[in-house]
């Protein structure tokens, strides 16, 4: 008895597989029929399914986050390393924001000044990791630009409070004058009144 894998085969024109020769015309009238080869994998795909198939395996794909339409096969990477509108953070402060705006952002973000506790030095952020490198924590006495600020700061506090204390004072004067209104202008009435129960009797 022969065995089964020994049987006689032929390939299916159309599909490219190897058919069981007695089988052969029935497979290729059912295949040509039937299915169809994607130009794209070159899977044999069912012809009422071939549209799907592209759209759910091949056909472009737009990013959720910007919208731009790419093939399937890079979303993944360009949502996580390309995408304008992916949210990174800001090497100086940390703060969340879309790719597209980093750049902008920490160009303003590390002409920021903090001072240096070592050193009692401003320092740039964006200059604070070379600078941590190399200070040798000598205090800097020609650092009047930090004591300014902290003048300008206690003046602009001070002008501050002095705004909010007239600003209490003005409405603190207004609220008198109104209780003061309400006050006459209910003595009036009541006045009014009792001139009136009088020229009654």
């Amino acid at each position: 008895m022969a065995a089964v894998s020994d049987e006689a085969t032929n390939i299916c024109s159309h599909c490219n597989r190897a058919i069981p020769a007695a089988n052969i015309d029935l497979h290729y009238a059912h295949c040509s029929r039937n299915l169809e080869r994607c130009k794209i994998c070159g899977d044999m795909v069912p012809k009422k399914n071939a549209e799907d198939h592209y759209l759910s395996t091949h056909a472009p794909v737009a990013c959720s986050m910007c919208s731009e339409t790419m093939d399937r096969d890079i979303l993944d990477f360009h949502k996580g390393e390309n995408c304008p509108q992916r949210i990174v953070t800001c090497d100086f402060c940390e703060f969340p924001l879309p790719a597209i705006d980093l750049a902008e952002h920490q160009e303003v973000c590390g002409n920021r000044t903090e001072l240096c506790h070592l050193c009692n030095k401003y320092v740039r952020l964006r200059e604070r990791y070379n600078h941590e490198a190399s200070c040798n924590g000598i205090p800097d006495n020609t650092a009047t630009v930090g004591s300014s600020r902290d003048v300008r700061a206690a003046e602009r506090d001070d002008g501050a409070r002095r705004r909010q204390r007239n600003n209490f004072s003005s409405r603190r004067l207004l609220f008198t004058i109104a209780i003061t209104g309400i006050a006459v202008l209910l003595g009036s009435l009541f006045f009014q009144r009792k001139t009136e129960h009088s020229d009654m009797h």
